[in-house]
């Protein structure tokens, strides 16, 4: 009779590491699946999808990259990028920054440093040193909406300075007023949508 007993004690005490094991992938599965992100990851409903030319010219990672842009009010993600350091130093001049960063879903036509650079030295001082003058000119390139790239082809839109600006263009390549190229568009801005363009637009007289 004890013979029996110590048998069954044995073949249960064996079975349970093995049960145990069974189920151990399995536990270690269900936990990798229900485990959330690390802190500051982006989630896959957060990512950008940027077109145009001049996209492929912005930094992989870190400041000025799409996804970094993507984190910060819009002024922020201007100061940010080493391409509109000129925009930065304007918007401050001109008291916008901090109107824009409150603003909600906006979207904002940014000149590049290139853009800047086809103004005359003489035309660039004039308009940094004339702060209503800057703040139309800025202005101007301000629109209260989240413009969408389907409607870009045949666009147009009230800027905050009040008068109207048109986009046109197909596929990846458009203009702004006929004139301007936007080189990268549809960033993200935690609170706007932002196309680079290649030039300093100016309203209608």
């Amino acid at each position: 009779m004890k013979s029996t007993r110590t048998r069954t004690t044995v073949a249960v005490a064996a079975a349970i590491p093995l049960a145990c094991a069974g189920l151990a992938p399995h536990a270690f599965a269900d936990s990798a699946r229900t485990d959330s992100p690390s802190p500051g990851s982006p989630s896959p409903s957060s990512s950008v999808t940027p077109f145009g030319p001049g996209c492929s010219s912005l930094p992989n990672k870190g400041d000025g990259s799409a996804v970094a842009m993507a984190r910060e009010k819009v002024a922020n993600a201007v100061a940010a990028n080493p391409k509109l350091s000129q925009l930065a130093a304007a918007l401050k001049k001109a008291g916008l920054d901090k109107t824009l960063n409150d603003a909600k879903k906006i979207s904002v036509f940014a000149p590049t440093d290139e853009a800047f650079k086809k103004l005359s030295k003489s035309q660039l001082q004039s308009l940094m040193n004339n702060p209503g003058e800057l703040k139309k000119i800025l202005t101007y390139h301000v629109v209260d909406q989240e413009i969408t790239r389907s409607e870009l082809p045949s666009g147009s839109f009230k800027t905050r300075e009040g008068s109207m600006l048109t986009t046109s263009g197909s596929g990846d390549m458009f203009k702004v007023d006929k004139t301007a190229n936007i080189t990268c568009g549809d960033l993200k801005a935690a609170n706007a949508t932002v196309f680079l363009v290649d030039q300093v637009l100016t309203p209608p007289k």
